[in-house]
């Protein structure tokens, strides 16, 4: 599997993809190593590269670079914080699905989690220039990929995959913020 080609089908035809990725065997070792390990690099090195050598124009107009060893070690913290995140949210929802009146399947759980950060990964080469970070916001088109796959893989009934949906959301806006928290405490630079 080719990171790149499977992130171009989940954003350009998602239904397709869910029902191809629904069929798939989700070994969640072969998922993390060949898929979310190349993909979670976009935003760990354009952070660094963003942070440490393009640097941010302060109000003084002074340009602010965060140190090279604090940027290094905060991109690695960045990097392992996107895979532990992605596997704890395959646990999450492995959990909550028979909440909603799905089935568990630890397998499906994670390559759901796993497709619908596709966007938010690939949103991170915008971190490349601090002004751009704003467009980090396109990475929320994974709550609409997300959406589209919990009745697939799932099985939460359709009427109950919004209210899921919405669940898991908070989950992850909170698994981002105590991670993006920890990194800049750390190391002082930006967490996606």
């Amino acid at each position: 599997m080719n990171a790149f080609v499977q992130a171009k089908a989940i954003l350009v035809d998602p239904a397709a993809a869910w029902r191809g990725i629904e069929k798939d065997i989700g070994d969640p070792a072969f998922l993390l190593s060949r898929y979310v390990a190349v993909l979670a690099l976009i935003p760990a090195l354009s952070s660094f590269v963003g942070a440490t050598l393009v640097g941010v124009v302060a109000p003084s107009g002074a340009i602010l670079r965060t140190d090279l060893i604090d940027g290094l070690f905060g991109a690695i913290f960045s990097y392992a914080a996107s895979c532990a995140i992605v596997l704890l949210l395959g646990l999450i929802i492995d959990l909550l699905a028979p909440l909603f009146g799905g089935r568990r399947d630890f397998e499906d759980a994670f390559k759901l989690a796993v497709y619908s950060f596709t966007p938010l990964w690939l949103a991170g080469i915008f971190l490349l220039l601090p002004g751009l970070r704003f467009l980090l916001l396109t990475g929320v088109y994974g709550i609409y990929l997300f959406w589209l796959g919990v009745p697939r893989l799932t099985k939460v009934p359709e009427q109950q995959a919004a209210n899921f949906t919405v669940v898991i959301v908070i989950c992850v806006c909170g698994l981002l913020y105590a991670a993006a928290l920890a990194q800049r405490m750390l190391f002082g630079t930006p967490g996606l």
